[in-house]
């Protein structure tokens, strides 16, 4: 993924990364998104999906028919623009959409986080880290319910580890290891907040 500040290099960009799908702003510095969405389509067949202010009915009309495979108004869910460029890729490109949806199903993601089921790989950043079977369990446990707080018990139950008890601290310890792995700076988490009295919970912001 890649973002521009501006539509004036737009073209050159395309030619270079070869994007799937793209995500164009009308509201942009440089040069107006219609008139990039108009450039995009005379050189490429990209999918494009447009983001347009909320209520410009105009835009959003003259943008389908200058070609953009679907809008969304701003202020948007980021999930559900996930969602709509699935169903874009989905209906131009079944096959290769297919593969990504297999691909999608083996992977949790949040926070800058991908956890890979069938790989049993963790990356942060897209750098692949070395997590301990508990400490892998342990944090798929928790990106399974992101943004929820999970006890201890809960943790223990989805993990079933031979090493942890009821009875012990355990789970500190293993939480402190994958906060070592995870975080920019494991004083201050930022993806794996402690609840007190309560447990621990992943954060995604996304």
């Amino acid at each position: 993924m890649f973002t521009l500040s501006d539509g004036s290099d737009v073209l050159n960009n395309i030619e270079k990364l070869s994007p799937d799908i793209i995500v164009l702003d009308i509201m942009l510095p440089g040069k107006d998104g219609l008139d990039v969405l108009k450039e995009i389509h005379r050189e490429y067949s990209v999918p494009v999906i447009m983001l347009t202010a909320k209520g410009e009915d105009t835009d959003r009309i003259i943008g389908l028919e200058l070609g953009a495979d679907d809008y969304m108004p701003k202020p948007f869910n980021p999930r559900e623009l996930l969602a709509r460029m699935r169903a874009v890729m989905r209906r131009l490109s079944p096959e290769q959409s297919e593969e990504t949806e297999k691909a999608d199903e083996n992977n949790i993601r949040g926070g800058g986080v991908i956890l890979n089921r069938s790989k049993h790989t963790v990356t942060v950043n897209n750098v692949e880290t070395d997590l301990s079977l508990t400490e892998y369990k342990i944090l798929e446990a928790l990106m399974r319910r992101p943004n929820v707080v999970l006890s201890r018990d809960e943790i223990m139950n989805s993990v079933r580890g031979k090493d942890l008890t009821a009875f012990d601290r355990s789970i500190d310890v293993h939480i402190s290891k994958l906060r070592a792995k995870l975080e920019k700076d494991p004083r201050y988490p930022k993806k794996i907040k402690t609840v007190w009295g309560t447990g621990y919970m992943f954060v995604d912001g996304s």
